[in-house]
C-alpha cells in the first residue's frame, strides 16, 4: 500500500497535466461546431477533397458530421492519440525509473517480493489512467451539451468515450514491458513518442473494413466510432484482441522482471 500511495503521489502532476490537455483539446474543438454545422455543405465540400484514408483516420464520416456524435469522431481522433502518448509514458517509467534514479537497489532489499513492488506501481497507473478518463468525460459530456445543436444519445458518447481507457490499457501494458525488458532507458518519452506515432501512422494504412489486417495491428483502429454509432456496440474480435494484447504483456512482464539482475549503485 505504502508504494502503491507513493507512486500515485509521484504521478499526480503528470496526470493533472494530461488531463487538463484532453479537456483543453476537446473545448477547442466543440467549440468549432456551431460554425460547422451551420455551414455544413461547405464543409462537407472541403472534407470531400481530402483522401478517404485520412478521413478515415481522423473519424470524419460525412454523413453524420453535422450531429455531435459524428463530430466527435474527428477530436476523438487526436485525444485517443494524445492519451496513448500518457499511457505509453507511464508504463515504460514503472520500473525504468528506478534503474534510472539508482533506486532500485533500495527498494528491492525491502521485505517485499518482486510482484508485490510491479503489482503496486501498475496500479498506481491504472488508478491515474481512470481518474483523467473520468474528469475527461465528464468535462467533455458538458461541452458537448453547451454547444450541440440537437440532443444526442450519452450512451452513444460514454461508449466512445470510453475506449480512450481501452486504448490507454493496451499502451500502458506494451510501456510496461519495455520497461522490464530494456536494461536502461535514457528518455522514456522519447520512446513512449516513437512506439505511440509508429502505430499511430501505420493506422493511416488502415481502411474500416473488418477483413484489413493493419486494422489487427494498430491499437488506433480497435475501436471506430462510426461502427460505435451506427450498432451500439464494440466490435467483439477487436475486444478480445485487446484483452490478449493486455494480458500477455502483463503477464510477460511479471515472469521477466522476477527474474531479472536489478544493477545495484
Amino acid at each position: 500500500m505504502n508504494i502503491y500511495l507513493h507512486e500515485l503521489k509521484a504521478y499526480r502532476k503528470s496526470t493533472i497535466i494530461w488531463t487538463l490537455s484532453l479537456v483543453v483539446m476537446v473545448l477547442v474543438f466543440f467549440s468549432l461546431f456551431p460554425s460547422f454545422s451551420s455551414d455544413i455543405e461547405d464543409v462537407k465540400t472541403l472534407l470531400e477533397g481530402f483522401p478517404e484514408s485520412i478521413r478515415n483516420m481522423m473519424g470524419i464520416s460525412l454523413e453524420s458530421f453535422n450531429n455531435i456524435l459524428g463530430y466527435y469522431s474527428f477530436p476523438f481522433s487526436f485525444i485517443v492519440l494524445i492519451g496513448a502518448i500518457q499511457a505509453m509514458n507511464l508504463g515504460a517509467s514503472i520500473i525504468s525509473k528506478e534503474v534510472r534514479e539508482k533506486t532500485a537497489d533500495f527498494l528491492l532489499t525491502k521485505p517485499i517480493k518482486r510482484t508485490q513492488i510491479l503489482t503496486s506501481k501498475i496500479l498506481a497507473v491504472i488508478t491515474s489512467l481512470i481518474i483523467t478518463n473520468l474528469v475527461y468525460i465528464v468535462a467533455s459530456n458538458l461541452i458537448a451539451s453547451s454547444v450541440k445543436n440537437k440532443d444526442y444519445n450519452f450512451k452513444i458518447f460514454f461508449m466512445i468515450s470510453i475506449t480512450l481507457l481501452f486504448v490507454q490499457l493496451i499502451f500502458m501494458s506494451l510501456g510496461i514491458m519495455i520497461s522490464v525488458i530494456l536494461p536502461k532507458i535514457k528518455s522514456v518519452l522519447s520512446i513512449s513518442l516513437a512506439t505511440v506515432f509508429i502505430f499511430y501512422f501505420i493506422s493511416f494504412l488502415s481502411s474500416t473494413d473488418s477483413d484489413d489486417i493493419i486494422r489487427y495491428i494498430t491499437p488506433f483502429k480497435y475501436f471506430n466510432p462510426a461502427y460505435i454509432i451506427e450498432n451500439s456496440s464494440y466490435e467483439t474480435t477487436f475486444i478480445f484482441i485487446s484483452l490478449i494484447i493486455v494480458l500477455v504483456c502483463i503477464i510477460s512482464s511479471y515472469v521477466i522482471y522476477d527474474k531479472k539482475d536489478i544493477h545495484a549503485v
